[in-house]
């Protein structure tokens, strides 16, 4: 391979070719492709790491990607806002297996565009349930409302879950509902798009009241698609 400036560039076995852009540095290149400054500059005896010029190809050593990971682990990109905490989080993982799987990452300057090696947990197990993936603004509280079961049902069924840190495109186990939830005279109605209880009580010819009595865990304010509630018999 003959790089931007004439030079012949023939990356040894084990390192890949890489084209200097503006604001590289090969400690950038080493966080960024997890390696060390000194495998980058003995793959390339011959380049000046003060004068890298933008064009300029060089080789890099050992950057994980698909089929380099450890057995049981997975490349990964880092994003922006990305942390091992956050990461262990999103992949059902620890911070420590995670750091195990990257010995010489250091997790205190993850660089965009930065490959990792993610251990392969699968999603928690569930039993009975289902799994559910975190989105923008859930809590534990409206799933909890929107699949007709208790907070303390959902926390139980994930250990170690922490509430107030769910992270968007966390998977998490939903336990089932349990049978017979309405309380005598009143039976399941599951909510659909426009309801709202003062519809329900109109349709189903009961009080508003009534429906707050026989869901005193409901917030009729927040009412989601697919929660079941109770609608008492009039």
């Amino acid at each position: 391979m003959f790089g931007r400036y004439g030079i012949n560039q023939t990356c040894p076995s084990g390192t890949q070719p890489y084209t200097i852009r503006a604001g590289d540095t090969f400690y950038s290149l080493a966080i960024r492709f997890n390696t060390t400054v000194a495998a980058i500059m003995a793959a390339n005896p011959n380049v000046d790491p003060n004068r890298l010029m933008i064009g300029q190809v060089v080789c890099i050593p050992g950057a994980p990607g698909p089929g380099e990971c450890p057995s049981g682990t997975q490349p990964y990109t880092i994003r922006a806002g990305d942390t091992f905490y956050s990461l262990a989080i999103r992949f059902n993982t620890t911070v420590a297996a995670i750091m195990a799987a990257n010995p010489n990452v250091d997790p205190n300057r993850l660089q965009i565009g930065q490959v990792i090696c993610i251990p392969g947990a699968p999603g928690p197990s569930c039993p009975g349930g289902q799994l559910y993936t975190i989105r923008s603004g859930d809590t534990l509280y409206a799933l909890a409302n929107r699949f007709n079961v208790t907070v303390a049902a959902i926390m139980a069924a994930n250990p170690g879950i922490d509430p107030n840190r769910l992270q968007i495109g966390q998977v998490i186990c939903i336990p089932a509902p349990s049978p017979g939830r309405c309380p005598s005279g009143s039976s399941e109605y599951t909510i659909r798009a426009g309801d709202t209880f003062f519809s329900l009580a109109r349709r189903f010819n009961v009080s508003v009241q009534a429906l707050l009595d026989a869901n005193p865990g409901v917030n009729p304010d927040a009412l989601q698609i697919g929660q079941v509630i109770c609608i008492p018999r009039a």
